[in-house]
Order: structure tokens, then sequence, then C-alpha cells
């Protein structure tokens, strides 16, 4: 490992804190809409109020995917930082732009590879 690796593994792991985090609030958030919309006996199609209700549980549950599939990135990103495969192209094996972790630390491709 190289001297950057505990660095890198301190934000990689800050990085999944913080998302890990975000599930929980974003889980929290949609059971309150699920919820606040089983004690009101409204009909989203016809209710002036159910496309907003309709609207936020549907951008809650793809925010939490989103968050989700991020944090399976972050610990494949510190499974390959254990594995010294971290930075190597899954693809091609060649190396992965420093510019390119920094932008998105998971990336598991090259950019050549990514297109």
């Amino acid at each position: 490992m190289t001297a950057v690796d505990p660095e890198l593994r301190a934000a990689l792991t800050a990085d999944r804190a913080g998302t890990a985090e975000r599930i929980i609030a974003l889980s929290a958030d949609l059971e309150a809409i699920m919820e606040a919309s089983r004690l009101v006996a409204t009909d989203d199609e016809h209710d002036p109020e159910g496309s907003t209700i309709a609207f936020e549980r549907s951008q809650t549950s793809k925010f939490l995917d989103d968050a989700r599939k991020r944090l399976g990135d972050l610990d494949g990103a510190l499974a390959r930082l254990d594995a010294g495969d971290y930075g190597r192209c899954e693809t091609c094996g060649n190396a992965i732009a420093a510019g390119r972790l920094v932008a998105r630390p998971s990336a598991r491709t090259c950019i050549d590879c990514a297109t």
C-alpha cells in the first residue's frame, strides 16, 4: 500500500458513513410519507394534493435507491483498496486517472472503458 492509502481510506470511509446516514434519513422520510398517505383517505389521481404526495414518494424512493447504490459502490471501492486493486480498471487493467478517482472515488473503470 502506498502512503496515500490512509487518507484515501479515511475519505472513502467518511463518504460511506455519510451515505449510510443519508439512507437512514431517507428511509425515515419515505416511511413518514407512506404513513401520512395511509392516514388520509386520498385518491392520488383525483386529489389536488395526491400528485404531490406521489411525487414526493417517488422522488424519495429514487434518492434512497441512489444512496443504496452509492453505498455498494463505496463498499466495493474499500474492498478493492484492501485487495490492492484500487485505481485499476476492472476492464482493461490500466490505471484509472487520478482526476477520475478524485471526482468519482468509487470508479471501477478508466474513462476510456467507461465510455
